[in-house]
């Protein structure tokens, strides 16, 4: 009788190029280091839904940039000598429905949190709150910048 092998435990992080999501990420890597896991680095991209922003954005490689993003920051992050198995994915929509769609539902979600607070956040919405809120998964949230030069 064959049995097979659990697969690796996966941490899936939000990526948006910020330096939070870069915190995040290197975070993400210390935990799965610690747990032998693997992290799925994750962008998400919506095109714009401006009314009569067609002609503004066409020709823009929306697909393209997402993935430059995501490839600078897991650069940026870890370095070239990754410590752990990275799963870089790019994905379509919103970026909190993406990240709660990536988790199997039972790996971590990480996300860095900007913490812009009042107007702003209202305004723009918060990524990082919507996961803490709805997602179906442990969801951590890294707040601060104190350790964003460690790797």
């Amino acid at each position: 009788m064959d049995i097979e092998p659990e697969p690796a435990p996966q941490i899936v992080v939000g990526v948006d190029g910020s330096e939070p999501s870069r915190v995040a990420l290197r975070w993400a890597a210390r935990q799965a280091a610690l747990t032998g896991g693997v992290v799925q680095a994750v962008t998400a991209r919506r095109y714009p839904q401006w009314y009569g922003a067609g002609p503004v954005v066409a020709g823009f490689d929306f697909a393209g940039n997402a993935a430059r993003v995501l490839t600078q920051s897991i650069d940026e992050a870890l370095g070239a000598d990754r410590p752990v198995e990275n799963r870089p994915r790019g994905v379509h929509g919103h970026p909190a429905e993406a990240l709660s769609d990536a988790t199997r539902r039972r790996e971590p979600l990480v996300a860095g949190g900007r913490g812009h607070g009042g107007f702003t956040e209202a305004l723009l919405g918060s990524v990082s709150r919507h996961l803490v809120q709805h997602a179906a998964c442990p969801v951590v949230v890294i707040r601060g910048l104190a350790d964003a030069t460690s790797k």
